[in-house]
């Protein structure tokens, strides 16, 4: 349920889905907020996506049709359609849209009432790419570190396991498998794998004239899949550490292995999360404690370099 209204509201806010796992009892969601995306959108385009999360409803409560004239309705107020565009693009309003029908979906499956969700979520700004990149890895190696899957790959509800069915669904693991190898013909055969997935692309490719934007430039879906694969020996006992061709790939994104291998073992190691920001650069955190007025922020894994 919530992996299909997660994808649901990807389609619906300025709102890319980048990264998920969802296990027993807790979820991480990883988001690229895209609020120039809904300052684009027509007036009528604003109502109708707003229309699909809170359709009109009749006497009885019932979701209804969606009409041209309820439309025309919601169009005559700019100060309504305004409020709506924003919240079209805040992440207070993804989660609340994410958990309330969730939580009366599952009330009513159990029969009861009351709060389904522990606490209010909890959100980290990521800084840097190589903060990015490690969020990316932490929240799909979730649950292989938690025990409950063998492969990254295997681990259900994931969104590295969505991009691998994706692959197949398209008859493509060959050449996510030539593109694992990071040879250039390989990168060329991998080209287009990603096209029509709903999750945020680990490439971006607007430099090759690909409208929608990626995560990465120059980072291909299978350059992640191998990083992800190596670091997952960090987690797994009696596992080699990451290899000199994941430590070359490191280098080339600004880290290096044993900043990398520290940080992904924190990351693993700690029972609960804590900073409102994570940045493998101290200057990133400074210049962000300085936007926000204040004279310092907690990181999320300390601050390496």
């Amino acid at each position: 349920m919530i992996e299909d209204r997660l994808q649901e509201l990807a389609n619906v806010f300025a709102i890319e889905v980048a990264g998920f796992a969802i296990l027993d009892s807790h979820l991480h969601v990883l988001v690229k907020l895209e609020p120039e995306t809904a300052t684009e959108w027509s007036d009528e385009n604003v109502v109708r996506r707003w229309g699909k999360l809170y359709p009109p409803r009749g006497k009885n409560r019932k979701p209804l049709r969606v009409t041209r004239a309820w439309v025309e309705q919601k169009l005559a107020d700019k100060d309504l359609v305004d409020k709506w565009r924003s919240r079209l693009s805040n992440l207070g309003w993804f989660m609340k849209c994410l958990k309330e029908p969730l939580a009366r979906l599952a009330n009513k499956q159990d029969g009861c009432r009351g709060a389904f969700w522990q606490s209010r979520f909890k959100s980290i700004a990521i800084l840097d790419i190589e903060a990015l990149l490690a969020t990316c890895v932490y929240i799909d190696l979730n649950p292989l570190a938690a025990g409950i899957a063998r492969l990254p790959e295997e681990s259900k509800h994931t969104s590295i396991r969505t991009r691998v069915q994706h692959c197949r669904a398209k008859g493509r693991l060959a050449d996510l498998q030539a593109a694992r190898l990071g040879s250039v013909a390989g990168v060329k055969q991998a080209r287009g794998l990603e096209t029509g997935l709903w999750l945020c692309p680990i490439e971006d490719r607007r430099a090759q004239g690909i409208k929608r934007a990626g995560m990465l430039e120059g980072f291909s879906l299978g350059s992640y899949l191998l990083l992800v694969d190596e670091t997952s020996r960090l987690v797994r006992p009696g596992k080699a550490q990451v290899s000199n061709e994941v430590a070359s790939m490191l280098t080339r994104l600004g880290t290096s292995r044993e900043t990398w291998t520290e940080t992904l073992t924190k990351m693993f190691s700690r029972a609960d999360t804590f900073g409102v920001a994570f940045t493998f650069h101290r200057d990133k955190l400074t210049a962000m404690a300085a936007k926000r007025g204040c004279q310092r922020l907690a990181n999320f894994n300390g601050c390496p370099a």
